[in-house]
Protein backbone atom coordinates (compact mmCIF):
# COMPACT_ATOMS: atom_id res chain seq x y z
CA UNK A 1 0.00 0.00 0.00
CA UNK A 2 1.55 3.56 -0.53
CA UNK A 3 1.87 5.59 2.00
CA UNK A 4 -1.27 7.76 3.29
CA UNK A 5 -0.07 11.89 2.99
CA UNK A 6 -2.58 14.37 4.68
CA UNK A 7 -1.10 18.24 4.48
CA UNK A 8 -2.91 21.24 6.59
CA UNK A 9 -1.70 24.36 7.30
CA UNK A 10 -2.41 25.55 11.18
CA UNK A 11 -0.96 28.92 10.08
CA UNK A 12 0.88 30.77 7.76
CA UNK A 13 -2.16 30.61 4.62
CA UNK A 14 -4.06 33.97 4.01
CA UNK A 15 -1.74 35.65 6.26
CA UNK A 16 1.85 37.39 6.86
CA UNK A 17 3.73 35.18 9.90
CA UNK A 18 2.49 32.46 12.24
CA UNK A 19 3.67 29.69 10.15
CA UNK A 20 2.70 26.07 10.83
CA UNK A 21 2.26 23.04 8.03
CA UNK A 22 1.40 19.72 9.76
CA UNK A 23 2.91 17.18 7.44
CA UNK A 24 0.95 13.32 8.44
CA UNK A 25 2.29 10.31 7.05
CA UNK A 26 0.86 7.21 8.21
CA UNK A 27 -0.20 9.02 11.13
CA UNK A 28 3.15 10.27 11.98
CA UNK A 29 2.79 14.04 12.04
CA UNK A 30 5.86 16.39 11.34
CA UNK A 31 5.31 19.67 12.00
CA UNK A 32 7.58 22.03 9.69
CA UNK A 33 7.90 25.64 11.84
CA UNK A 34 5.68 26.98 14.64
CA UNK A 35 5.89 31.17 14.40
CA UNK A 36 4.23 33.95 15.46
CA UNK A 37 2.52 36.41 14.22
CA UNK A 38 2.57 40.36 15.24
CA UNK A 39 -0.46 41.79 16.32
CA UNK A 40 -2.70 44.21 14.19
CA UNK A 41 -4.32 47.50 15.40
CA UNK A 42 -7.22 45.34 15.96
CA UNK A 43 -5.69 43.61 18.71
CA UNK A 44 -4.53 46.05 21.53
CA UNK A 45 -2.53 45.15 24.83
CA UNK A 46 -2.01 41.54 22.52
CA UNK A 47 1.63 40.85 22.47
CA UNK A 48 1.92 37.56 19.71
CA UNK A 49 -0.45 35.07 17.85
CA UNK A 50 0.43 32.02 17.57
CA UNK A 51 -1.34 28.89 16.27
CA UNK A 52 -4.37 27.43 17.52
CA UNK A 53 -3.14 23.95 18.60
CA UNK A 54 -5.74 21.47 19.25
CA UNK A 55 -4.70 18.82 16.98
CA UNK A 56 -1.60 18.48 18.19
CA UNK A 57 -2.28 18.43 21.77
CA UNK A 58 -5.02 15.89 20.98
CA UNK A 59 -2.67 13.66 19.11
CA UNK A 60 0.64 14.64 21.04
CA UNK A 61 1.46 10.91 20.70
CA UNK A 62 2.02 11.18 17.04
CA UNK A 63 3.83 13.82 16.81
CA UNK A 64 7.38 12.98 15.80
CA UNK A 65 9.42 15.82 14.99
CA UNK A 66 9.15 19.86 14.66
CA UNK A 67 11.43 20.82 12.36
CA UNK A 68 12.52 24.43 12.34
CA UNK A 69 13.48 25.80 9.01
CA UNK A 70 14.95 29.46 10.26
CA UNK A 71 15.53 31.49 13.25
CA UNK A 72 12.70 33.93 12.57
CA UNK A 73 10.00 34.61 15.21
CA UNK A 74 7.65 34.38 12.28
CA UNK A 75 9.04 30.48 11.72
CA UNK A 76 9.79 29.16 15.48
CA UNK A 77 8.32 31.65 18.34
CA UNK A 78 4.91 29.56 18.48
CA UNK A 79 6.79 26.49 19.34
CA UNK A 80 7.91 28.25 22.92
CA UNK A 81 3.82 27.69 23.91
CA UNK A 82 2.83 24.83 21.91
CA UNK A 83 5.67 22.29 23.07
CA UNK A 84 4.59 21.69 26.95
CA UNK A 85 1.31 20.47 25.19
CA UNK A 86 2.78 18.62 22.55
CA UNK A 87 6.52 17.66 23.06
CA UNK A 88 9.02 16.06 20.40
CA UNK A 89 12.33 16.44 19.54
CA UNK A 90 13.12 19.66 17.68
CA UNK A 91 15.20 19.36 14.72
CA UNK A 92 16.91 23.10 13.38
CA UNK A 93 20.41 24.05 12.97
CA UNK A 94 22.92 25.63 15.95
CA UNK A 95 22.04 29.22 14.99
CA UNK A 96 18.19 28.73 15.00
CA UNK A 97 18.29 27.02 18.56
CA UNK A 98 20.00 30.10 19.25
CA UNK A 99 17.98 32.11 18.13
CA UNK A 100 15.01 30.46 20.08
CA UNK A 101 16.73 30.18 23.22
CA UNK A 102 17.03 34.49 22.99
CA UNK A 103 13.61 34.59 22.10
CA UNK A 104 12.78 32.67 25.01
CA UNK A 105 14.32 34.87 27.45
CA UNK A 106 12.82 37.68 25.93
CA UNK A 107 9.35 36.26 26.32
CA UNK A 108 10.62 34.66 30.15
CA UNK A 109 9.96 30.91 28.90
CA UNK A 110 11.95 27.98 30.41
CA UNK A 111 13.16 26.08 27.62
CA UNK A 112 15.97 24.09 29.65
CA UNK A 113 13.69 20.73 29.15
CA UNK A 114 13.10 20.88 25.18
CA UNK A 115 14.65 18.39 23.17
CA UNK A 116 16.73 20.05 20.63
CA UNK A 117 18.47 17.91 17.85
CA UNK A 118 20.94 20.37 16.47
CA UNK A 119 21.88 19.39 12.32
CA UNK A 120 23.75 21.12 9.71
CA UNK A 121 21.48 23.07 7.59
CA UNK A 122 21.97 20.75 4.83
CA UNK A 123 21.87 17.53 5.85
CA UNK A 124 20.46 13.72 5.72
CA UNK A 125 18.91 12.36 8.51
CA UNK A 126 16.13 9.86 9.67
CA UNK A 127 13.17 10.70 11.72
CA UNK A 128 10.67 7.96 12.75
CA UNK A 129 11.94 5.92 9.98
CA UNK A 130 11.35 8.05 7.42
CA UNK A 131 14.25 10.32 5.58
CA UNK A 132 14.31 13.87 6.16
CA UNK A 133 16.65 15.84 4.17
CA UNK A 134 17.31 19.73 5.21
CA UNK A 135 18.85 21.60 2.15
CA UNK A 136 20.80 25.07 2.91
CA UNK A 137 18.86 28.29 1.73
CA UNK A 138 19.65 32.15 1.74
CA UNK A 139 17.41 34.40 3.82
CA UNK A 140 18.21 37.17 6.22
CA UNK A 141 18.72 35.23 8.98
CA UNK A 142 22.17 32.47 8.84
CA UNK A 143 21.68 28.75 8.33
CA UNK A 144 18.12 29.16 6.62
CA UNK A 145 16.65 25.08 5.09
CA UNK A 146 14.51 24.18 3.09
CA UNK A 147 13.21 20.55 3.72
CA UNK A 148 12.14 17.52 1.64
CA UNK A 149 10.56 14.12 3.39
CA UNK A 150 10.44 11.14 1.67
CA UNK A 151 7.81 9.09 1.04
CA UNK A 152 6.95 6.09 -1.49
CA UNK A 153 5.32 7.99 -4.04
CA UNK A 154 7.90 10.78 -4.04
CA UNK A 155 9.27 13.70 -1.67
CA UNK A 156 7.44 16.36 0.33
CA UNK A 157 9.54 19.66 -0.39
CA UNK A 158 8.85 22.98 1.60
CA UNK A 159 10.81 25.76 1.04
CA UNK A 160 10.13 29.52 2.84
CA UNK A 161 11.60 32.35 3.02
CA UNK A 162 14.10 31.94 0.27
CA UNK A 163 15.89 33.92 -2.41
CA UNK A 164 17.55 32.21 -5.12
CA UNK A 165 21.26 33.63 -3.91
CA UNK A 166 24.72 32.40 -5.52
CA UNK A 167 27.56 34.58 -4.54
CA UNK A 168 26.75 34.83 -0.83
CA UNK A 169 29.26 34.16 2.08
CA UNK A 170 28.52 30.32 3.15
CA UNK A 171 26.13 30.98 6.01
CA UNK A 172 23.65 32.58 3.41
CA UNK A 173 24.16 30.57 0.47
CA UNK A 174 21.38 28.71 -1.41
CA UNK A 175 22.45 25.38 -1.88
CA UNK A 176 21.55 24.56 -5.83
CA UNK A 177 23.86 21.38 -5.52
CA UNK A 178 21.85 19.79 -2.72
CA UNK A 179 18.53 20.87 -3.86
CA UNK A 180 19.59 19.56 -7.41
CA UNK A 181 20.19 15.79 -5.74
CA UNK A 182 16.63 16.07 -4.25
CA UNK A 183 15.53 16.67 -7.72
CA UNK A 184 16.84 13.70 -8.98
CA UNK A 185 14.25 11.69 -7.06
CA UNK A 186 10.16 12.19 -7.73
CA UNK A 187 8.68 15.57 -6.02
CA UNK A 188 5.05 14.49 -4.87
CA UNK A 189 4.43 17.87 -3.78
CA UNK A 190 6.52 21.44 -3.74
CA UNK A 191 5.19 24.23 -1.18
CA UNK A 192 7.06 27.76 -1.41
CA UNK A 193 6.39 31.37 -0.32
CA UNK A 194 4.26 33.32 -2.21
CA UNK A 195 4.84 36.85 -0.58
CA UNK A 196 6.65 38.41 -3.40
CA UNK A 197 4.57 36.17 -6.14
CA UNK A 198 3.47 39.32 -7.88
CA UNK A 199 6.83 40.72 -8.34
CA UNK A 200 9.31 40.08 -11.71
CA UNK A 201 12.69 39.55 -11.63
CA UNK A 202 15.03 37.89 -8.84
CA UNK A 203 14.78 39.12 -5.53
CA UNK A 204 18.76 38.88 -5.25
CA UNK A 205 20.59 41.55 -5.23
CA UNK A 206 18.01 44.37 -4.40
CA UNK A 207 18.27 43.15 -0.72
CA UNK A 208 21.75 44.20 -0.10
CA UNK A 209 21.92 47.06 1.73
CA UNK A 210 25.54 48.24 1.58
CA UNK A 211 25.33 49.42 -2.76
CA UNK A 212 22.54 51.72 -1.07
CA UNK A 213 24.91 53.48 1.53
CA UNK A 214 27.77 53.09 1.42
CA UNK A 215 29.08 56.29 -0.20
CA UNK A 216 26.81 58.26 2.39
CA UNK A 217 27.51 56.44 5.21
CA UNK A 218 31.69 57.11 4.27
CA UNK A 219 31.32 61.33 3.26
CA UNK A 220 28.44 61.35 6.59
CA UNK A 221 29.95 64.58 8.51
CA UNK A 222 28.39 63.59 11.69
CA UNK A 223 26.64 61.23 13.57
CA UNK A 224 24.90 58.15 11.81
CA UNK A 225 21.77 56.52 12.76
CA UNK A 226 20.81 53.50 11.32
CA UNK A 227 17.09 51.87 11.19
CA UNK A 228 16.85 48.21 10.87
CA UNK A 229 14.58 45.63 11.73
CA UNK A 230 15.63 43.21 14.28
CA UNK A 231 14.99 40.05 12.45
CA UNK A 232 17.18 41.25 9.33
CA UNK A 233 20.18 40.11 10.52
CA UNK A 234 21.64 40.15 7.01
CA UNK A 235 21.47 43.95 6.73
CA UNK A 236 22.64 44.32 10.03
CA UNK A 237 25.48 42.58 9.07
CA UNK A 238 25.98 44.94 6.44
CA UNK A 239 25.99 47.72 8.75
CA UNK A 240 28.39 46.49 11.21
CA UNK A 241 30.85 45.77 8.32
CA UNK A 242 30.59 49.29 7.04
CA UNK A 243 30.91 50.48 10.48
CA UNK A 244 34.14 48.46 11.31
CA UNK A 245 35.06 49.60 7.22
CA UNK A 246 34.90 53.24 8.35
CA UNK A 247 36.39 52.78 11.82
CA UNK A 248 32.79 53.92 13.50
CA UNK A 249 32.32 52.98 16.86
CA UNK A 250 28.81 51.13 16.92
CA UNK A 251 26.82 52.06 19.58
CA UNK A 252 22.79 50.37 20.45
CA UNK A 253 20.37 52.96 20.82
CA UNK A 254 19.00 50.54 23.54
CA UNK A 255 18.98 46.75 25.30
CA UNK A 256 16.67 45.27 22.63
CA UNK A 257 19.49 46.10 20.08
CA UNK A 258 22.29 45.36 22.06
CA UNK A 259 20.73 41.97 22.72
CA UNK A 260 20.24 41.58 18.94
CA UNK A 261 23.94 42.51 18.62
CA UNK A 262 24.77 39.70 21.25
CA UNK A 263 22.52 36.89 20.03
CA UNK A 264 24.22 37.33 16.47
CA UNK A 265 27.82 37.21 17.41
CA UNK A 266 26.92 34.21 20.02
CA UNK A 267 25.70 32.56 16.48
CA UNK A 268 28.44 33.68 14.57
CA UNK A 269 26.92 35.93 12.03
CA UNK A 270 28.98 38.84 13.15
CA UNK A 271 32.12 39.99 14.58
CA UNK A 272 32.86 43.18 16.37
CA UNK A 273 36.22 44.23 16.97
CA UNK A 274 36.74 46.17 20.51
CA UNK A 275 38.08 49.04 18.56
CA UNK A 276 34.59 49.75 17.09
CA UNK A 277 32.65 48.78 20.05
CA UNK A 278 30.93 51.51 21.54
CA UNK A 279 28.03 52.13 24.49
CA UNK A 280 25.43 54.66 25.42
CA UNK A 281 28.15 56.52 27.77
CA UNK A 282 30.19 57.17 24.83
CA UNK A 283 27.33 59.54 22.87
CA UNK A 284 29.00 62.64 24.77
CA UNK A 285 32.60 62.06 24.90
CA UNK A 286 33.29 60.80 21.13
CA UNK A 287 34.02 62.92 18.37
CA UNK A 288 30.58 63.26 16.25
CA UNK A 289 32.27 61.33 13.00
CA UNK A 290 33.39 58.75 14.49
CA UNK A 291 30.04 57.34 16.26
CA UNK A 292 26.92 54.75 14.48
CA UNK A 293 24.21 54.62 16.48
CA UNK A 294 22.07 51.64 15.61
CA UNK A 295 18.48 51.11 15.95
CA UNK A 296 16.38 48.29 15.58
CA UNK A 297 13.21 46.49 16.68
CA UNK A 298 9.98 44.56 15.08
CA UNK A 299 7.90 46.09 12.78
CA UNK A 300 6.00 49.18 14.13
CA UNK A 301 7.58 48.87 17.08
CA UNK A 302 10.72 50.23 15.28
CA UNK A 303 8.48 53.24 13.89
CA UNK A 304 7.27 54.26 17.08
CA UNK A 305 10.65 54.27 19.03
CA UNK A 306 12.23 56.45 16.07
CA UNK A 307 9.27 58.94 16.21
CA UNK A 308 9.92 59.41 20.38
CA UNK A 309 13.45 59.65 19.12
CA UNK A 310 13.25 62.57 16.78
CA UNK A 311 10.14 64.52 18.41
CA UNK A 312 12.87 64.15 21.78
CA UNK A 313 10.27 61.91 23.91
CA UNK A 314 12.34 59.66 23.86
CA UNK A 315 13.25 58.25 27.86
CA UNK A 316 17.54 58.46 27.04
CA UNK A 317 18.21 62.32 26.93
CA UNK A 318 22.01 61.24 26.27
CA UNK A 319 20.43 60.82 22.26
CA UNK A 320 19.11 64.33 20.33
CA UNK A 321 19.27 63.67 16.44
CA UNK A 322 21.25 67.12 15.25
CA UNK A 323 21.28 68.64 12.29
CA UNK A 324 24.66 67.40 11.65
CA UNK A 325 23.58 64.25 11.74
CA UNK A 326 22.59 61.82 8.97
CA UNK A 327 19.72 59.04 9.45
CA UNK A 328 19.36 55.94 6.76
CA UNK A 329 16.18 54.32 7.55
CA UNK A 330 17.22 50.75 6.16
CA UNK A 331 13.46 49.69 7.40
CA UNK A 332 10.76 50.37 4.67
CA UNK A 333 7.26 49.70 5.63
CA UNK A 334 4.69 46.85 5.08
CA UNK A 335 0.90 47.49 4.30
CA UNK A 336 0.64 46.43 8.06
CA UNK A 337 2.58 49.59 9.73
CA UNK A 338 2.16 52.38 7.14
CA UNK A 339 0.77 55.02 9.49
CA UNK A 340 3.49 54.68 11.93
CA UNK A 341 6.11 54.93 9.18
CA UNK A 342 4.77 58.03 7.73
CA UNK A 343 4.74 59.60 11.37
CA UNK A 344 8.10 58.45 12.52
CA UNK A 345 9.86 59.53 8.90
CA UNK A 346 7.96 62.80 8.80
CA UNK A 347 9.30 63.24 12.56
CA UNK A 348 12.67 62.26 11.33
CA UNK A 349 12.85 65.04 8.49
CA UNK A 350 11.36 67.69 11.34
CA UNK A 351 14.89 67.25 12.85
CA UNK A 352 16.48 68.82 10.06
CA UNK A 353 19.06 65.92 9.97
CA UNK A 354 20.22 64.31 6.61
CA UNK A 355 17.91 61.93 5.76
CA UNK A 356 17.75 58.92 3.67
CA UNK A 357 15.21 56.98 2.93
CA UNK A 358 15.78 53.56 1.63
CA UNK A 359 12.10 52.55 0.20
CA UNK A 360 10.56 49.20 -0.48
CA UNK A 361 10.62 49.51 -4.78
CA UNK A 362 14.95 49.66 -4.64
CA UNK A 363 15.10 47.66 -1.22
CA UNK A 364 13.55 44.16 -0.79
CA UNK A 365 13.23 41.75 1.91
CA UNK A 366 15.11 38.68 1.40
CA UNK A 367 11.73 36.63 -0.17
CA UNK A 368 10.92 35.36 -3.07
CA UNK A 369 10.06 37.03 -6.04
CA UNK A 370 8.84 34.96 -9.44
CA UNK A 371 11.94 33.74 -11.11
CA UNK A 372 12.79 32.88 -7.66
CA UNK A 373 10.19 30.61 -7.26
CA UNK A 374 10.06 29.35 -11.17
CA UNK A 375 13.57 28.35 -10.14
CA UNK A 376 12.08 25.57 -7.73
CA UNK A 377 9.34 24.81 -9.59
CA UNK A 378 11.62 24.21 -13.04
CA UNK A 379 13.99 22.28 -10.95
CA UNK A 380 11.77 19.86 -8.69
CA UNK A 381 8.96 19.43 -11.55
CA UNK A 382 6.48 18.78 -8.83
CA UNK A 383 3.20 16.34 -9.30
CA UNK A 384 1.36 18.52 -6.91
CA UNK A 385 1.95 22.15 -6.30
CA UNK A 386 0.69 24.26 -2.56
CA UNK A 387 1.40 27.78 -2.44
CA UNK A 388 2.23 29.15 1.08
CA UNK A 389 3.36 32.03 3.44
CA UNK A 390 1.17 34.77 2.14
CA UNK A 391 -2.19 36.40 2.29
CA UNK A 392 -4.66 35.08 -0.35
CA UNK A 393 -4.25 37.30 -3.29
CA UNK A 394 0.19 35.82 -2.85
CA UNK A 395 -1.44 32.52 -2.50
CA UNK A 396 -3.58 32.87 -5.76
CA UNK A 397 -0.56 34.13 -7.63
CA UNK A 398 1.57 31.76 -6.63
CA UNK A 399 -0.68 29.52 -8.01
CA UNK A 400 -0.89 31.01 -10.89
CA UNK A 401 2.77 31.11 -11.63
CA UNK A 402 2.80 27.67 -11.54
CA UNK A 403 0.32 27.62 -13.89
CA UNK A 404 2.25 29.59 -16.64
CA UNK A 405 5.13 27.19 -16.15
CA UNK A 406 4.63 24.59 -18.36
CA UNK A 407 5.25 21.74 -16.43
CA UNK A 408 2.50 20.10 -15.82
CA UNK A 409 0.73 21.82 -13.51
CA UNK A 410 -2.99 23.12 -13.72
CA UNK A 411 -6.03 23.35 -12.26
CA UNK A 412 -6.85 19.81 -10.91
CA UNK A 413 -3.03 19.42 -9.10
CA UNK A 414 -2.32 23.06 -8.04
CA UNK A 415 -3.74 23.80 -4.65
CA UNK A 416 -4.68 27.50 -3.15
CA UNK A 417 -6.09 26.78 0.10
CA UNK A 418 -6.37 28.81 3.75
CA UNK A 419 -5.69 27.62 7.07
CA UNK A 420 -7.37 24.21 7.86
CA UNK A 421 -8.32 22.86 5.12
CA UNK A 422 -6.85 19.52 4.51
CA UNK A 423 -4.69 18.27 1.22
CA UNK A 424 -5.01 14.23 1.34
CA UNK A 425 -2.54 12.36 -1.10
CA UNK A 426 -2.88 8.66 -1.70
CA UNK A 427 -2.38 6.19 -4.48
CA UNK A 428 -5.86 7.62 -6.16
CA UNK A 429 -4.29 10.66 -6.36
CA UNK A 430 -4.70 14.50 -3.98
CA UNK A 431 -7.96 15.97 -3.20
CA UNK A 432 -9.18 18.82 -0.99
CA UNK A 433 -10.37 17.31 2.34
CA UNK A 434 -13.88 19.67 3.34
CA UNK A 435 -13.75 19.31 6.90
CA UNK A 436 -11.33 21.47 8.15
CA UNK A 437 -8.86 21.01 11.28
CA UNK A 438 -9.13 23.10 14.11
CA UNK A 439 -7.33 26.36 13.36
CA UNK A 440 -7.27 29.66 13.92
CA UNK A 441 -5.78 32.37 16.04
CA UNK A 442 -4.45 32.07 19.87
CA UNK A 443 -3.61 35.31 21.45
CA UNK A 444 -0.53 35.83 24.47
CA UNK A 445 -1.30 38.71 26.61
CA UNK A 446 1.88 38.70 29.10
CA UNK A 447 1.87 35.06 30.25
CA UNK A 448 -1.53 34.27 29.72
CA UNK A 449 -2.18 31.98 26.26
CA UNK A 450 -5.49 32.30 24.60
CA UNK A 451 -6.99 33.33 27.38
CA UNK A 452 -8.11 37.04 26.10
CA UNK A 453 -11.84 37.33 24.34
CA UNK A 454 -13.42 38.96 21.69
CA UNK A 455 -15.29 40.52 23.65
CA UNK A 456 -11.91 42.06 25.97
CA UNK A 457 -10.84 42.75 22.36
CA UNK A 458 -13.41 44.76 21.70
CA UNK A 459 -13.59 46.62 24.93
CA UNK A 460 -9.92 47.41 24.56
CA UNK A 461 -10.76 49.05 21.51
CA UNK A 462 -13.36 51.20 22.60
CA UNK A 463 -11.07 52.23 25.51
CA UNK A 464 -8.53 52.97 22.80
CA UNK A 465 -11.07 55.79 21.65
CA UNK A 466 -10.98 57.20 24.50
CA UNK A 467 -13.81 56.94 27.70
CA UNK A 468 -17.03 58.63 28.79
CA UNK A 469 -17.79 57.99 32.65
CA UNK A 470 -21.54 59.14 33.71
CA UNK A 471 -22.28 59.30 37.26
CA UNK A 472 -25.56 60.03 38.88
CA UNK A 473 -27.41 59.04 42.67
CA UNK A 474 -30.97 58.27 43.01
CA UNK A 475 -33.12 57.94 45.64
CA UNK A 476 -35.26 54.55 45.77
CA UNK A 477 -38.33 56.08 47.64
CA UNK A 478 -38.31 59.52 46.57
CA UNK A 479 -37.77 58.10 42.67
CA UNK A 480 -35.54 61.26 41.71
CA UNK A 481 -32.16 62.25 41.38
CA UNK A 482 -30.71 63.26 44.72
CA UNK A 483 -26.99 63.94 43.04
CA UNK A 484 -25.48 65.14 40.07
CA UNK A 485 -25.23 64.39 37.42
CA UNK A 486 -21.24 64.03 36.65
CA UNK A 487 -19.66 63.74 33.13
CA UNK A 488 -16.26 63.06 33.08
CA UNK A 489 -14.30 62.71 29.70
CA UNK A 490 -10.60 61.24 28.78
CA UNK A 491 -9.06 60.78 25.75
CA UNK A 492 -11.30 61.06 22.47
CA UNK A 493 -11.98 64.48 22.01
CA UNK A 494 -10.37 68.26 21.66
CA UNK A 495 -10.73 70.32 25.28
CA UNK A 496 -12.35 73.01 23.32
CA UNK A 497 -15.63 70.33 21.87
CA UNK A 498 -15.89 68.63 25.18
CA UNK A 499 -18.07 71.51 26.65
CA UNK A 500 -20.79 71.19 24.13
CA UNK A 501 -20.72 66.96 24.00
CA UNK A 502 -20.50 67.09 27.96
CA UNK A 503 -23.66 69.18 27.99
CA UNK A 504 -25.44 66.97 25.46
CA UNK A 505 -24.34 63.36 27.10
CA UNK A 506 -25.66 65.07 30.38
CA UNK A 507 -29.11 66.23 29.15
CA UNK A 508 -29.68 62.26 27.78
CA UNK A 509 -28.23 60.72 30.54
CA UNK A 510 -30.78 62.79 32.86
CA UNK A 511 -33.57 62.38 30.21
CA UNK A 512 -33.36 58.74 30.58
CA UNK A 513 -32.56 58.30 34.43
CA UNK A 514 -35.87 60.70 34.73
CA UNK A 515 -37.68 58.34 32.63
CA UNK A 516 -37.95 55.34 33.98
CA UNK A 517 -37.57 56.45 37.70
CA UNK A 518 -41.27 57.31 36.30
CA UNK A 519 -42.11 53.81 35.84
CA UNK A 520 -43.24 51.63 38.48
CA UNK A 521 -40.38 48.26 39.34
CA UNK A 522 -37.45 50.20 36.82
CA UNK A 523 -34.34 47.98 36.89
CA UNK A 524 -30.81 49.16 37.24
CA UNK A 525 -29.52 47.08 34.60
CA UNK A 526 -32.07 48.31 32.09
CA UNK A 527 -30.85 52.20 32.99
CA UNK A 528 -27.38 51.40 32.77
CA UNK A 529 -28.33 50.22 29.22
CA UNK A 530 -30.79 52.69 27.79
CA UNK A 531 -28.08 55.35 28.84
CA UNK A 532 -25.41 53.35 27.23
CA UNK A 533 -27.06 53.30 23.74
CA UNK A 534 -28.49 56.33 23.39
CA UNK A 535 -25.32 58.27 25.00
CA UNK A 536 -23.36 56.61 22.93
CA UNK A 537 -25.60 57.08 19.55
CA UNK A 538 -25.41 60.70 20.46
CA UNK A 539 -21.41 60.88 20.50
CA UNK A 540 -20.88 58.85 17.91
CA UNK A 541 -22.84 61.70 15.35
CA UNK A 542 -21.38 64.13 17.15
CA UNK A 543 -17.86 63.17 16.45
CA UNK A 544 -17.68 59.84 14.52
CA UNK A 545 -15.83 58.02 17.75
CA UNK A 546 -17.11 55.01 19.63
CA UNK A 547 -15.60 55.54 23.01
CA UNK A 548 -16.60 53.28 26.08
CA UNK A 549 -18.94 54.89 27.81
CA UNK A 550 -19.48 53.45 31.43
CA UNK A 551 -22.59 54.80 33.62
CA UNK A 552 -22.50 54.56 37.10
CA UNK A 553 -25.85 54.40 38.57
CA UNK A 554 -25.79 54.58 42.62
CA UNK A 555 -29.63 54.15 44.40
CA UNK A 556 -29.87 54.85 48.14
CA UNK A 557 -33.20 54.96 50.18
Amino acid sequence: MSDKIRIVGLGGLDEEGKECTVVEINGDIFVVNCGIREPDRTMPGIDYVIPRYDYLEENKDRVKAYFLLHGHDDAMGGLLFVYEKAPAPIYCSKVTKTMVENFARHIGKDISKFEFVLVPPTSSFVVAKRKIRFFHTSHNVADSSGIALSTDQGNIVYCSDFVVENTATPSFLFDTRALGRIAEEPTLILMTESLYANRPGYTAPNYRLTPLIAQNFKSAPGRIFVSVFSNNFFNVGEVINLAIENKKKIIPYDDLTLDMLETMEKSGQISIPNSCRGSLDDVLRLRDQDILILISAFGGKLFRKIALLASGENEDKRIKIKPEDTFFWASPSDDNTELEYTDAIDETYRTGCKVFNINKKSFLRMHASQEDIKTLISLLRPKYYLPVRGFYKDLLANGMLALSMGVGLNHSNVFVVENGASILIDSSGARVFDEKIPHGDLMIDGSGVGDVSEQVLEDRQELSEGVVILAVTVSRSKKKIVAGPDVQMRGFVYAKDAELIQRDASKIFVATVNDFLAQDGYRLEEIRQTVYERCLRAIRRQTGKEPMVLPLIIEVA
